[in-house]
């Protein structure tokens, strides 16, 4: 079994790691991302994959934030790097010749590895949501990756969830994302600081933070217990079970995977995502119920399935 190279280009930093049959880092790198020049981060990744590579590598996995073809060749757009139709995998095929290299959607890798890997290894289909400073995700439908016709499935944090609610930053209003990503559950915890009440430590929080409350404060608070804290996810959790059923209902996945930042609350988030999940599902006592994990490969996705993906393995 031959070892892979796997690559993740973030917005502020690129990972990088020679993985082998099992899923196991055995070497790694990481540095900064020239994320506003196209040039450097082709130049970036070329060193990062001749500084790993021990002479026996044959494939290279390349993943990143963006919409990308079907063919999965160019990078239509990326969100946090200066990339507008980039021919991504030509342009990493001529600087590192004689390797197979594949490049892919930073989720779908993410969500393939814990396929493989992680959560969903003993599933035939799974949706895996990451929940963080947005909602993104990926989709695994009887052992392949859903990638949609064009290439640019699986955007679970943009369907809509609320008509006419909150605006998103992909243009439209009341996606999943502005109800249940990090920022949303943030949202939550500065509006009940503001009552006063079970908000009173979460205010004592923000005035010791100067004045702004971040993931960490809320992280702390629930991990003591604290009654508003918990309120505040249990409002993330009760939009995500309804999301979900959502999701449940075109996709029937075995399992739901939940990862990103907030999933390191762990059984606080997941038990009442599943008490949720099973109020909103149609025709339930009748439609079989999944499983449902917090994910288990976390910062090491990304590399991990970018490096699976390359040797051909779904």
């Amino acid at each position: 079994m031959t070892h892979a190279i796997g690559i993740d280009i973030g917005g502020t930093k690129i990972a990088g790691g020679v993985v082998d049959h099992t899923g196991v880092i055995v070497r790694a790198d990481r540095q900064p991302t020239p994320a506003s020049d196209p040039d450097a981060i082709i130049e970036a990744v070329v060193q990062m994959v001749n500084g790993l590579d021990d002479g026996t590598i044959e494939s290279v996995g390349v993943v990143a934030p963006g919409f990308f073809d079907a063919e999965r060749s160019t990078v239509y757009y990326s969100p946090n790097i200066n990339w507008r139709n980039e021919p991504l995998k030509a342009r990493l095929a001529e600087r590192l010749p004689g390797k197979r290299v594949v490049i892919e959607n930073d989720a779908n890798a993410a969500g393939w590895a814990e396929f493989r890997f992680g959560a969903g290894r003993e599933h035939h289909s799974m949706v895996m949501v990451t929940i963080g400073t947005g909602v993104g995700g990926a989709i695994v439908l009887e052992d392949r990756l859903l990638r949609g016709g064009f290439g640019t499935g699986a955007e679970l944090g943009h369907m809509r969830l609320v008509p006419d609610g909150l605006p998103c930053g992909c243009g439209m209003r009341g996606c999943v994302e502005q109800y249940c990503a990090g920022t949303a559950l943030l949202r939550y915890a500065n509006e009940l600081a503001d009552t006063g009440g079970i908000g009173a430590p979460l205010a004592n929080a923000r005035a010791a933070a100067g004045g702004v409350l971040n993931g960490h404060h809320v992280s702390a608070l629930l991990e003591s217990g604290d009654p508003g804290a918990v309120s505040c996810l249990n409002l993330l959790a009760e939009r995500l079970g309804e999301a979900l059923a959502s999701y449940s209902v075109i996709i029937d996945p075995n399992v739901f995977v939940i990862g990103g930042g907030v999933a390191q609350a762990g059984s606080l988030l997941l038990d009442p995502v599943r008490d949720s999940y099973l109020r909103h599902l149609p025709a339930r006592g009748y439609h079989p119920e999944p499983d449902f994990s917090i994910a288990r490969l976390v910062n090491d996705a990304g590399v991990i399935g970018a490096a699976d993906l390359a040797r051909g393995n779904e």
